[in-house]
């Protein structure tokens, strides 16, 4: 039986009709946030591929058969609209690592190969900060990640790369603590678990690449403005608690932790049904909210122009920043009625996902550090 039961239609321009399940619909985002597809998608797809079989984050077989299903590309593609050709396939390529990252996370969780996933964690903190030395390091999603970041570090210099880093760091630190919540049985509370995922969805490591897409760096004060600092966390809550809601049934079959209604049925007693629609209303917040802080941003951006060049380039690098914020909702919505990534119901042992390789991945147990 599938988890949630009856749907509603959308078509969308660019791919099939998909349904979306009552309990997860915000007729909102459907209403009021156009889907938007960068140019360069198509492409995207093809560079993806053969990125992740160079990578050997995924076999060659299972790239053919599940890459382009899983729409990792799509995703993207929807959230940084105007980035040069180069800035989006470094962007994706960092988003279908983060997926392989989350699915290593899991299995490793799973298995209690809590030596290979020391070592992991201490690769990619050294990546961040010295990627070029880990191109080559024995670990795909090490190498893989030290190539995103090395592709990344090249738009807007020592800066900005500087803040990423110190923005992924605690990342890294907060897929730590769930793997040991895992292995300790541990559910978090629901307040500790908002602050625990802006950690692992990297709220802020995804903000921030909204200013190289934009072709400049935010000044400090731009950035910490606190319309734009309410904007940024509505629409990156929203991506975090509606991958939870619709993540639910393949977190519940795999014995996860860590998901806000499964921290609300733990701790406040809420019934399955009960902790879908508490989700969903966290979500339907969100895009008030951000409607809101969106209106203040614009007005921000309109007096910052100041009739003199500097101004009017600073306020259309704000603009496009919070454009793209705006993008995010559509995508995210959009994403998680197509991609594969959530079809339980589908697969043969719903407690293990067939885009991955678990001979693959306990092999990897053996191997050590360069």
């Amino acid at each position: 039986m599938p988890a949630y039961s009856g749907s509603t239609s959308q078509t969308q321009p660019h791919t099939r009709k998909v349904s979306v399940p009552p309990a997860f619909a915000v007729p909102m985002v459907e209403a009021t946030f156009p889907r938007r597809l960068h140019p360069y998608w198509p492409k995207l797809q093809e560079k993806s591929r053969t990125w992740l079989r160079e990578m050997r984050l995924m076999p060659p077989d299972k790239v053919e058969r599940y890459a382009d299903s899983l729409c990792y590309t799509d995703l993207v593609a929807g959230y940084y609209i105007g980035a040069p050709d180069e800035l989006l396939t470094a962007i994706a390529d960092l988003s279908s690592w983060f997926f392989a990252w989350d699915d290593r996370h899991d299995r490793d969780s799973v298995h209690g190969r809590a030596e290979q996933w020391r070592r992991l964690c201490r690769g990619l903190h050294g990546t961040l900060d010295a990627p070029r030395q880990y191109l080559h390091h024995s670990d795909p999603l090490v190498a893989g990640f030290a190539d995103c970041v090395c592709r990344l570090y090249s738009f807007l210099g020592p800066s900005w790369n500087a803040r990423f880093a110190r923005h992924f760091h605690p990342v890294i630190e907060a897929y730590d603590q769930e793997f040991h919540n895992r292995r300790g049985g541990t559910v978090p509370t629901v307040e500790t678990y908002v602050e625990l995922r802006r950690l692992t969805f990297a709220h802020w490591a995804w903000i921030d690449l909204l200013e190289p897409t934009a072709g400049r760096e935010l000044p400090h004060g731009v950035r910490k403005h606190p319309a734009y600092r309410r904007a940024a966390l509505a629409t990156q809550d929203f991506s975090a608690w509606y991958n939870d809601l619709c993540s639910l049934p393949k977190e519940l079959a795999g014995d996860e932790l860590h998901n806000l209604g499964i921290s609300l049925i733990h701790h406040e007693g809420l019934t399955l049904e009960e902790a879908v629609r508490e989700v969903h209303r966290r979500v339907t917040q969100c895009v008030t909210d951000f409607i809101r802080a969106e209106e203040e941003v614009l007005l921000f951006a309109r007096r910052l122009a100041g009739g003199n060049t500097r101004g009017k380039e600073l306020a259309e690098a704000l603009e496009s920043c919070v454009f793209n914020m705006r993008n995010w909702f559509s995508s995210v919505y959009w994403f998680h009625h197509e991609s594969g990534r959530y079809r339980v119901d589908s697969w043969d042992d719903r407690s293990m996902p067939p885009y991955v390789t678990e001979d693959t991945l306990a092999e990897k147990e053996l191997v050590g550090e360069e």
